[in-house]
């Protein structure tokens, strides 16, 4: 065991952790967040997604030990005191049905919009194209975040 020391979520916290561990694993079970999910444990579906350094990753592929000294934001630092504009039209357009991919997608599309926040569909199709929702069929999630950008839902 070692101990790291990192930003979660705006606030300095360490944790002792294995060298195998991953960051979904401490993030989850160490730190008691909930929104970092994992689906496949491979980085092919993006539940886990969570913001290093500002940079959207697969926390199920990073090894923990790497983060000491990094920023890490999850959905639960985003929405700490309000839901922000994105998550308020991701309601309005019932862009969610079960939710299990809503804390990746919404990860995604934070970094997105903080380098872009005009994206055109295109560019939201591509950066999401590593999120996986079985529910919805993506329309009602492309809407809200066009509507977020001030572009046109068609």
């Amino acid at each position: 065991m070692k101990e790291i020391t990192f930003i979660l979520n705006n606030e300095k916290r360490s944790v002792q952790v294995e060298p195998s561990e991953t960051l979904l694993e401490v993030l989850r079970d160490k730190m008691g967040l909930k929104s970092p999910k994992c689906g496949c444990d491979r980085g092919d579906c993006g539940a886990c997604v969570v913001l290093l350094n500002g940079k959207s990753v697969r926390s199920c592929l990073v090894l923990a030990i790497e983060t000491a000294g990094m920023e890490i934001m999850t959905l639960e630092g985003i929405s700490a005191k309000n839901l922000n504009a994105l998550q308020e039209a991701f309601i309005a357009f019932n862009s969610f049905q079960c939710g299990y991919c809503a804390p990746g997608i919404i990860i995604t599309v934070t970094e997105l919009l903080t380098k872009n926040p005009k994206p055109d569909l295109e560019e939201i199709k591509e950066v999401l194209s590593g999120n996986l929702c079985r529910c919805t069929g993506y329309k009602p999630i492309f809407d809200a975040i066009l509507d977020v950008t001030g572009k046109e839902v068609k």
